[in-house]
């Protein structure tokens, strides 16, 4: 890792396989795209003049939760424009992913700054052999969905941290926890609020045939916790062997002070991290008491700690701050890394810092995914996508694999998967529960689509943070390179987690509690 040649990304010398050339045309195309925030604010401009064309057009399609017609909001309308300009601000504080990240990287920073993530990523790799740093870090990942998006401001940038530390290439390490984290949305051995999520919008759909139908919210953990270690293995693989030769000789220019430091640990340093550790343990029994006793401030209502609604689904982030900055003081200032207070707020200074570019692009990304909503746009093509294919009137197995196709496109233009599957479910659940298919198992199809191509979409919202994540080690990271990365992962997925749903199918696993793969069930 030499300062003295910091030859292009493009003058690297991966092997001349038809795959590299893929992506490496991939790559360059990609990185000839506008700055990710210009880009964001051609796509709002592009959305706004179709809006205005497509508005004179009247659609057969009906919104399948209200039955009224799909039309679509010209938003060069006057109205429009006076409620899209004067909800501005509004727009750019309430989206959702800003907050989570900025208030995580305040705890974050601290973490950092005092050497405790460092410290305990060195301890770490002493004890994990090499061959399983991959597999380890990629099935962190997953589990991480069950703290919601902490994967993303957590693991994903720990990943880059972690190679970097053992000797390997840093994007190597961020494009595999990008993979377990995005492109394994679905996959998890740990029960997570989508699971309830989703299984209201199937329940729902199911009982416009039958409104006795009742799911269980586990209704497709036992195949989702299956899907981890496809998801490991399919993510072990192509790091190792795919997307890290391929980095081998793109080189490292990023800020040297910005580097994790790969000195040894000195006696002070396991002081201050057992230190630390034990602070963040007590921390965590004391969380696990309140979630526990009688009446628990952490539970909903009705005393479940699972549901969508229970206040510690809402601290998620919050507790993600206290479980860093605590160990983060403690560790810093045991090991003599901070001396006053002033050095506390000067970390989480310097880590807001970082973060100024990704607050100039989430503004744009807001601006256009709020505009592209309101046009009724990605309703519109969910509807006609889910209509289309009920249409082709395909065999069961057949239509199981073109919804999961379905999804993964639809996916690449609207982000949201409670959103998408509110639109689609209606259509799909209540046409395969009349061909003999249970709500279950369309829901197990929906989710393999809506994880498989989230890695490439830079419409999601954290897309433009990992592109940030990137430059941290090799600046000229661009959209292209990150979308070149996250290619093999994508279709890899698809195809190898579609073809795992019909085996799982056909050998007839549980998909979960309560579930089903025939309507009506069995028994």
């Amino acid at each position: 890792m030499s300062d003295s040649e910091t030859p292009t990304p493009t003058a690297k010398q991966s092997p001349n396989t038809l795959l590299n050339r893929f992506l490496d045309g991939i790559e360059k195309v990609g990185n000839k795209l506008p700055d990710p925030a210009v880009m964001f604010f051609g796509l709002l401009i592009i959305v706004a003049f179709v809006s205005w064309g497509l508005s004179y057009v009247d659609f057969a399609e009906r919104h399948p939760v209200t039955g009224d017609a799909i039309s679509i909001t010209n938003l060069l309308a006057s109205d429009q424009l006076t409620s899209f300009l004067t909800g501005m601000v509004n727009t750019f504080m309430t989206f959702a992913p800003l907050g989570v990240v900025l208030v995580a990287m305040l705890g974050v920073g601290v973490a950092e700054r005092s050497g405790f993530i460092n410290v305990g990523i060195k301890l770490m790799l002493r004890v994990t052999p090499k061959m399983l740093l991959t597999p380890m870090l990629i099935l962190v990942a997953i589990v991480s969905h069950t703290a919601v998006d902490a994967g993303y401001v957590l693991v994903i940038p720990l990943g880059g941290v972690i190679f970097y530390a053992a000797g390997r290439h840093p994007l190597a390490g961020i494009a595999a926890a990008f993979a377990g984290v995005s492109g394994g949305f679905s996959a998890n051995f740990v029960p997570s609020a989508i699971d309830p999520l989703l299984q209201g919008f199937t329940e729902s759909a199911a009982q416009i045939i039958d409104p006795s139908v009742q799911l269980n919210p586990l209704n497709n953990y036992a195949f989702t916790a299956a899907s981890s270690l496809v998801v490991v293995a399919i993510g072990w693989f192509l790091t190792d062997k795919v997307i890290e030769p391929r980095l081998k000789n793109v080189p490292i220019d990023g800020d040297q002070e910005d580097m994790p430091q790969l000195d040894d640990v000195t006696p002070q340093d396991k002081k201050a991290f057992k230190t630390a550790v034990i602070t963040m343990l007590a921390g965590a029994a004391l969380l696990t008491y309140l979630a526990v006793i009688d009446q628990s401030p952490l539970a909903d209502s009705e005393g479940n700690l699972a549901s969508v609604t229970a206040p510690i689904f809402g601290m998620i982030v919050p507790l993600i701050f206290l479980f860093f900055v605590v160990p983060g003081i403690v560790h810093g200032f045991v090991a003599k890394t901070f001396t006053n207070s002033q050095d506390v707020i000067k970390a989480m200074s310097t880590a807001m810092e970082g973060m100024a570019y990704y607050i100039v692009m989430a503004f744009f990304c807001a601006l256009f995914i709020k505009a592209f909503g309101d046009s009724q746009l990605g309703t519109l093509l969910s509807v006609k996508g889910a209509t289309f294919l009920a249409s082709l009137e395909l065999s069961g197995g057949v239509t199981m694999v073109g919804i999961v196709f379905l999804v993964a496109f639809i996916n690449l233009f609207v982000g949201s998967s409670s959103a998408k599957w509110a639109l689609i479910s209606p259509i799909l659940v209540p046409m395969l529960m009349q061909l003999g298919y249970s709500p279950d198992l369309t829901q197990a199809a929906y989710r393999v689509g809506d994880s498989s191509s989230n890695i490439i979409t830079p419409l999601l919202p954290y897309f433009p943070l990992i592109v940030l994540y990137c430059q941290r080690y090799v600046k000229s990271t661009g959209i292209g390179t990150l979308v070149s990365m996250m290619l093999p992962y994508s279709i890899a997925l698809l195809v190898i987690w579609s073809i795992f749903l019909v085996l799982y199918w056909t050998l007839g696993i549980p998909l979960g509690f309560g579930s089903s793969y025939a309507y009506p069930a069995a028994g």
